[in-house]
């Protein structure tokens, strides 16, 4: 998996595999605050929303190096990543709708089931 590759602002566009076919290719912005201090917020925009799932997914993993950076493979299951999304200051995600040229906010609990539809299709793959 690729990381994020392009530093903007306080900010950054993710990139990846291109996106499933049965999700259309919306532009998508992971608005994030990492703790409670509001200089922890950041964004990352994406050029789809499976991209975006992929996104936060990484976040995770990316944090669990952080924290155990002697242990060279890492497992964890659905209810471990949906503690880190919990655990955070904020997250939402703003999906692009074509139909009115605007974004649409979506919150943890929207961003915890698509992630997990997500991965499961992953999976069914």
């Amino acid at each position: 998996a690729q990381g994020p590759s392009r530093a903007r602002s306080r900010g950054h566009r993710g990139t990846g595999a291109p996106a499933m076919a049965s999700e259309p290719k919306r532009h998508t912005i992971v608005l994030i605050q990492f703790a409670q201090a509001k200089e922890s917020r950041s964004y990352i925009d994406y050029d789809s929303v499976p991209l975006a799932l992929d996104g936060v997914c990484q976040l995770y993993e990316q944090s669990l190096k952080v924290m155990n950076p002697g242990i060279k493979s890492i497992s964890y299951d659905i209810s471990d990543l949906f503690a880190y999304i919990d655990g955070l200051g904020d997250l939402c995600c703003l999906c692009f709708n074509p139909a009115n040229n605007s974004y649409i906010p979506h919150n943890k609990e929207w961003i915890k089931a698509r992630v997990f539809q997500h991965l499961k299709a992953q999976v069914q793959q």
